[in-house]
C-alpha cells in the first residue's frame, strides 16, 4: 500500500483499546524529557538533536499474563509500538521520525520502540479551528488540505507540539495489523459529512 490516503483525507488521535490488553506506565522523567523536546521544536521544522530522546524506561501496569498490547500507551507525546508491528508497518515509519528502544522494567524478552516524530508541519487554518489551551491542545482542529502532510504516516503541530497526529492511510494500517488493539480518534475530516471524536485528546 501506498502513503497515499484511502477515503479521502482525515487526521486522528491514536490509543490503546480498552479491550483485554496490557498497557504501559511511562517513566516519568523520560516522558517530561521528550515532551520537553517537542516543545523546543515549535515553528522549526523538527525538534533538533538536543536533548533528543535515545530511549525511554516503561513499566508494565499489571503484567499478569493477559496478552500485551502492542501500542501500548496511552500518552499523544509518545507512541510506542511493538517490534513485530513497527517492522509490519514498514520503513515509511521513518518518514516521519525514527523509532529508539523502549526499556521495559522486569520484561526483557518484550522488545517495543518509541516512535519519535520529528516533523513539526505548520498546515493549521487557524481561523476555522478552536483556539488552542493553555498547553496547546486543538480540540476541533481544522486543515488546509494543500499543507496536510498527506503522505506522512504522522506528524506533529507548531501549537501543540506535545502531541502525534496521524494520518488517516497511516491508521487505516496500524487497524489492520492489530484488529482491536488501537482505538482511533478521528480529530478530523475533509468530509464535512463525518463527525469528529466529541473530545479526542481526552481519556
Amino acid at each position: 500500500m501506498s502513503g497515499s490516503p484511502r477515503r479521502g483525507l482525515a487526521v486522528y488521535r491514536l490509543l490503546p483499546s480498552l479491550g483485554d490488553y496490557e498497557t504501559l506506565r511511562l517513566n516519568v522523567t523520560d516522558a517530561v524529557r521528550l515532551m520537553r523536546w517537542q516543545g523546543q521544536g515549535q515553528g522549526q521544522g523538527q525538534g533538533g538533536e538536543e536533548g533528543r530522546p535515545t530511549g525511554l524506561r516503561a513499566e508494565w501496569l499489571d503484567d499478569d499474563g493477559t496478552p500485551k498490547s502492542e501500542f501500548p500507551s496511552g500518552s499523544p507525546a509518545a507512541p510506542v509500538l511493538s517490534r513485530r508491528l513497527a517492522e509490519r508497518f514498514g520503513d515509511e515509519l521513518l518518514a516521519a521520525g525514527s523509532l529508539v528502544p523502549v526499556e521495559i522494567d522486569k520484561a526483557g524478552g518484550d522488545d517495543y520502540v518509541l516512535y519519535v516524530v520529528d516533523q513539526v508541519v505548520d498546515c493549521l487554518d487557524l481561523r476555522r479551528s478552536s483556539k488552542p489551551k493553555r498547553n496547546g491542545e486543538v480540540k476541533r482542529p481544522v486543515y488546509r488540505p494543500e499543507a496536510l502532510p498527506a503522505r506522512l504516516p504522522a506528524f506533529r503541530l507548531p501549537q501543540f507540539p506535545r502531541a502525534v497526529q496521524w494520518n488517516g492511510w497511516a491508521v487505516d494500517r496500524l487497524l489492520g495489523l492489530t484488529g482491536d488493539q488501537i482505538e482511533a480518534r478521528l480529530t478530523w475530516s475533509e468530509d464535512p459529512a463525518v463527525k469528529p471524536h466529541r473530545d479526542p485528546w481526552g481519556f
